[in-house]
């Protein structure tokens, strides 16, 4: 084998360590049938020199009795080994093939094209950080490839190079390349790829593969081996958010206890406070152990043993997370599903959903839209056939923990399984945890309109109807300015009706917890009180915690900006931690309730409130004044 280092025919061990240090770019191959993606493929690992001598005598062998090139060696037999992708010319099963030069590694998959193999291309796709599109350049862009746009797009792949191959074919053209290109651009202008990088080039004669040819001066690119060498392979990392899925507990001996698994994001050392999901439990890293070693930092993609300093129940199955940074956790999710079996998804069959939680047992309980890959337009649909793509409400009977998708691709996918078969069904990408926000209601129903319009209303009581949100820590006196304002409001003849938070748990939220995706819910709930509470032209005064500013952001769209008053109680939380009248600042401090704003989650600061206020340095009179003040400058009450 001829390699392009020297190295390894003078110093193994130096080639070894040079090698070492080299970063590693996976990426995969897909397009439309017979576009040349193994042809490509065989090409690059033969122009760099990358084909053992035997391999290659072999090649010359079958290319005389299987090839399809004449005379020169069927490049595209070195990753076709199956007999039947030989004998009819196609790609079936993905195939893997390795190799470096002096600049990097590589991994690549080569997928199939043919849409009843678009299961193994999901496959290859899963763990690549870049997609070669292959098109023809006598075809164009086809239905095909923009389904492994799609999926590649779906499945986190935002580095793309958009393969104009078979040039030979087209004459050399610029203006067929030049077209083709403006296709694929006004395709995929709606999905989040990094600068598709679109390049010219016959895999078949190896122009702009390893060298650049001399049939197309009119590209000045770089070939596809000095993009590939070149790219930005960290771009989407995540080094802030620490996630390592527990594949084992290490116990070799009685002195040590250790839970093995691969960083998924995230960097971690000795000394950081990690929290153990589902539980909850905290404690501090103590070491990071390698074969070669203890490590004083780790990152994504490394394989470690984590030891504690503290014994707390670590299982199988669970996520170690950096302390204060719990992922997303839930029984219904939603997800986005591309459906790879014959049979048709039944919403409400039982399958096994397999995450890096571990099995559950879980069903789709709802279709919201099938993507009609031409378009990328939203269809209604009942079910999904084979290779169909959707967006699905899942329903777990195991707490899922999770991030969506689109922030960790380890922690965000999970695959569906058929109980009776235990054949892979579908490959899943979670969107978020399962909300009603967005869920449309029953197609059946009608609303109802009143024959009383809004200026009646605002004639008969002398206001017009509004929301008041009044959001911020526990004990910062939401519930306090909400009780003043509501009687400041009814001592001027004003209607107004008090949505307490608390009230609200005692009666219809009283199914709730203090989860997340609870609080969104009570959110939303809420929500929808106060617009019906608004087009009967009277004024709601909302007082809830509403820590996430995603979902505060879903009550101003769901009741009408022109409507909703956001008003932020900005009391410092060591006032409030003074306060604290249910010692609930405490209870969390003690690990007694979980998720709680502040303290053991997050509470995000609004920062497009109409109004911030502080009881710590201001009393409840001059907040409600304030409030009232805007009230009227917007136009609800009079001057």
């Amino acid at each position: 084998m001829s390699h392009q280092s020297e190295l390894i025919a003078t110093d193994i061990q130096g080639y070894l360590a040079e090698h070492e240090r080299k970063d590693l770019l996976r990426f995969l191959t897909c397009g439309s049938v017979d576009d040349g993606k193994s042809t490509l493929i065989g090409r690059l690992l033969h122009d760099s020199k990358m084909i053992y001598e035997d391999q290659l005598a072999t090649l010359t062998a079958d290319s005389t009795t299987q090839g399809t090139t004449g005379d020169a060696p069927d490049l595209a037999l070195l990753t076709d080994g199956l007999k039947a992708e030989r004998e009819q010319g196609i790609t079936i099963d993905v195939a893997y093939r390795y190799f470096s030069t002096a600049r990097r590694k590589f991994i690549i998959a080569d997928t199939p094209g043919h849409e009843q193999y678009t299961r193994n291309m999901v496959t290859g796709a899963s763990t690549c950080q870049l997609a070669i599109i292959l098109i023809d350049a006598r075809y164009g862009v086809l239905s095909q490839t923009k389904r492994h746009t799609f999926i590649a797009s779906l499945l986190g792949i935002r580095n793309v190079v958009v393969a104009v191959n078979k040039m030979d074919i087209a004459d050399w053209s610029e203006a067929r390349f030049n077209e083709i290109c403006e296709d694929y651009r006004e395709f995929s202008k709606s999905l989040d790829l990094v600068n598709p990088y679109f390049l010219p080039m016959s895999a078949l004669l190896g122009d702009n593969v390893v060298d650049a040819g001399d049939n197309m001066g009119w590209f000045s690119g770089p070939t596809l081996m000095e993009h590939l060498e070149t790219v930005d392979v960290e771009v989407g990392i995540d080094l802030e958010h620490f996630r390592m899925p527990v594949q084992m507990v290490v116990r070799p001996d009685l002195d040590f206890r250790g839970f093995a698994g691969t960083i998924s994001s995230g960097m971690v050392q000795p000394g950081d406070r990690v929290a153990s999901m589902p539980s909850g439990f905290e404690s501090n890293v103590d070491r990071i152990v390698t074969f070669d070693g203890d490590l004083d930092v780790a990152g994504p993609g490394r394989a470690v043993i984590i030891t504690l300093t503290d014994e707390i129940d670590v299982s199988r199955g669970d996520l170690l997370v950096k302390a204060g940074e719990q992922p997303l956790r839930g029984h219904d999710i939603d997800a986005m599903l591309v459906w790879m079996d014959d049979a048709e998804l039944e919403p409400g069959r039982q399958y096994v959903l397999q995450s890096t939680n571990g099995l559950s047992n879980a069903s789709v309980t709802s279709i919201r839209h099938r993507i009609e890959i031409n378009t990328l337009e939203h269809e209604a649909a009942a079910s999904l056939a084979l290779n169909d793509i959707g967006h699905c409400t899942i329903t777990s009977d195991r707490e899922l923990l999770f991030d969506p998708y689109g922030a960790n691709r380890q922690t965000g996918s999970f695959v569906l399984v058929d109980r009776m078969s235990n054949a892979t069904v579908a490959a899943g990408m979670i969107t978020g945890v399962s909300s009603s926000w967005d869920q449309a209601p029953e197609a059946s129903l009608t609303r109802q309109v009143s024959n009383i319009t809004p200026s009646e209303r605002a004639a008969r009581l002398g206001q017009q109807p509004c929301t008041v949100l009044l959001t911020g820590l526990s004990a910062a006196g939401k519930s306090t300015i909400a009780t003043a304002l509501s009687r400041r409001l009814f001592d001027l003849g004003k209607t107004a009706i008090r949505l307490d938070g608390e009230n609200v748990r005692l009666g219809i939220s009283r199914d709730l917890g203090f989860s997340a995706q609870e609080r969104s819910e009570n959110l939303r709930r809420v929500s929808e009180m106060a617009l019906l509470v608004n087009k009967q032209g009277l004024i709601s005064i909302a007082a809830l915690a509403a820590p996430k500013a995603s979902v505060r952001s879903q009550a101003r769209e769901l009741i009408g900006t022109e409507h909703y008053l956001e008003v932020f109680v900005d009391t410092p939380i060591e006032v409030c931690r003074e306060r604290d009248p249910n010692g609930l600042y405490q209870a969390a401090d003690r690990g007694d309730i979980p998720q709680f704003p502040g303290v053991s989650a997050t509470y995000e600061r609004p920062v497009d409130m109409d109004l911030s206020v502080d009881t710590s340095v201001q009393s409840i009179g001059e907040c409600v004044e304030q409030i009232m003040a805007l009230m009227t400058d917007r136009g609800f009450l009079d001057g």
